[in-house]
């Protein structure tokens, strides 16, 4: 009954931290876990225990899933071959220079030392998408931080596999099944997350019940993982590789009643899982502490090296590839300023923690590792250090840099795309009218709204009449939505041909989904 007790307390907190959080502008999981780290030092608080399995089959999937649904494949394709040198290339690099300056400079066997490069040698997805959220980057740098954090699972899970059967059994290392682990790891994660996204796919096209959508919604990326995992391949790869096919694919797979509804669940469901996830990682970071020997007291100056060297790792890596994909594209002057925002970005967060936790408490011959809880301890407060310092600091860097799209520049694109949108819908309403097949009360009605739309949408982008007969008003209702069939077209097309970001697209989607949900209800 305790352990209930102090799991509602702790989702009432996350959720109070949370929620002021959004409303102060405040980067959420940076002020989670400065909270949940204040909590856990006040005399008296409950130790509390997380296991790697209710990280990892508990809150990834659902977290993961949703910010691989953001991903848009257009903006993929283009940055592909840089996401993949980073997703294996530095992955590479990270791991090795913490290996060896944790080595040099901690406590840590040279074996434990590769196990805590291999758990944060990956940026983390969950706090790269909850801190990049709000940020107004590019498409293509926004889509870059979040790919790499969604596609470098593989190579850590198959460094980290591999430092921990050195540190646990001390053998060697074979590389060559190493390089076979690492293609079944993906390989078979990428096959297994598009085989559940057919078949979700073929059993939403087939359903439109609203409870049924969103059961199915809510267990898809569970099923991914579990799948995967079972089949010793990346539960990760699958879960990512799944949201991003079916979230390319969500409109038209549901019609706009169902899409709402499924936005509001998981909109709900991922914010009540950051919220609580975050907060645990300040909450275990002094029962991890008060765990350690006396020879492991300088931990926080061994933490703060570590996430130094990942920074200075990272700058290194990202600034040479970024003046070389510039040169590449034209670019005659070449800016450092895509490496910086690109550097600082690079979060961890939940993944390294349920790596950390899941390594061995003995070795094969039953000893105990004793550097195990030093390994916990540095892999917490690394996380700790880089979301509080550089989450709360990324905003500054990314304006400061220029590269933020000014929300003129938004309000611009989204007033453009609208007046296209409507445009088209007259277009549609003038072709009805020559048929002659609508009553013209009705065509006059829908002209006088969509004449309304296309003045306010040219308003932002530059410096009464109704029949109340039931009929009318039935067949206005029917028209219209058959013209927000037409502008969901034109908004595709506008997309298709490069004229908008996907992020005006999903917002203009959900505008008209709520304009036909609208039409349902009357």
């Amino acid at each position: 009954m305790r352990s209930v007790g102090t799991v509602l307390a702790l989702v009432v907190l996350a959720t109070m931290v949370a929620t002021f959080a959004r409303r102060r502008r405040i980067p959420a999981p940076s002020l989670l876990v400065v909270a949940g780290l204040a909590v856990a030092l006040i005399p008296g608080t409950p130790d509390i225990q997380v296991t790697p399995e209710v990280i990892g089959l508990v809150v990834l999937p659902p977290l993961l899933y949703a910010s691989a649904e953001e991903l848009s494949w257009r903006e993929l394709r283009a940055v592909w071959k840089p996401v993949g040198v980073l997703a294996v290339g530095l992955v590479l690099a990270s791991a090795a220079a913490v290996g060896v300056v944790a080595s040099v400079l901690t406590p840590l066997s040279w074996e434990m030392a590769l196990v805590l490069g291999a758990v944060l040698a990956s940026t983390d997805p969950v706090a790269v998408t909850a801190l990049g959220r709000r940020l107004a980057l590019p498409p293509k740098v926004q889509m870059l931080v979040q790919a790499e954090s969604l596609f470098n699972d593989a190579t850590s899970l198959v460094l980290f596999r591999v430092a921990v059967t050195v540190a646990v059994a001390s053998s060697a290392v074979s590389w060559e099944a190493a390089g076979g682990e690492f293609a079944l790891l993906a390989g078979g994660g990428t096959l297994i997350g598009a085989a559940v996204a057919g078949i979700v796919a073929l059993i939403r096209r087939r359903t439109e019940d609203p409870v049924l959508e969103t059961v199915i919604a809510l267990i898809t990326p569970y099923a991914a993982y579990v799948l995967a995992e079972a089949a010793h391949t990346s539960g990760v790869t699958s879960v990512v590789v799944a949201g991003v096919v079916l979230g390319g694919r969500g409109d038209r797979l549901t019609n706009a009643r169902i899409r709402l509804q499924l936005h509001a669940v998981y909109g709900t469901v991922v914010f009540l899982l950051e919220s609580v996830v975050f907060s645990l990682i300040g909450l275990t970071l002094p029962a991890q502490v008060r765990a350690l020997s006396d020879g492991d007291r300088l931990w926080p100056l061994y933490a703060l090296a570590v996430a130094a060297t990942l920074v200075a790792v990272r700058m290194l890596w990202l600034a040479p590839l970024s003046a070389l994909v510039q040169r590449k594209g034209g670019v005659e002057q070449v800016s450092w300023r895509v490496p910086v925002v690109l550097t600082w970005a690079g979060t961890r967060g939940v993944v390294p923690l349920a790596a950390a936790l899941s390594i061995p408490v003995a070795a094969d011959d039953g000893s105990i590792l004793a550097q195990r809880p030093l390994v916990l301890v540095l892999t917490t407060s690394v996380v700790v250090v880089t979301l509080v310092v550089q989450g709360f600091t990324l905003a500054p860097v990314v304006r400061r840099s220029g590269l933020a799209l000014e929300p003129a520049h938004t309000e611009r694109e989204e007033a453009a795309a609208r007046c296209s949108l409507t445009t088209a819908s007259i277009r549609r309403v003038d072709e009805m009218s020559e048929l002659e097949a609508v009553p013209d009360v009705v065509l006059d009605r829908l002209r006088r709204s969509l004449k309304a739309r296309l003045d306010h949408a040219r308003d932002r982008l530059g410096p009464g009449h109704a029949d109340p007969e039931e009929s009318a008003d039935h067949i206005y209702r029917q028209l219209r939505r058959d013209l927000i069939e037409v502008e969901a077209g034109e908004l595709q097309r506008l997309y298709d041909d490069h004229r908008i970001s996907d992020t005006t697209r999903r917002r203009l989607q959900r505008s008209l989904d709520l304009e036909e949900a609208r039409l349902a209800d009357a």
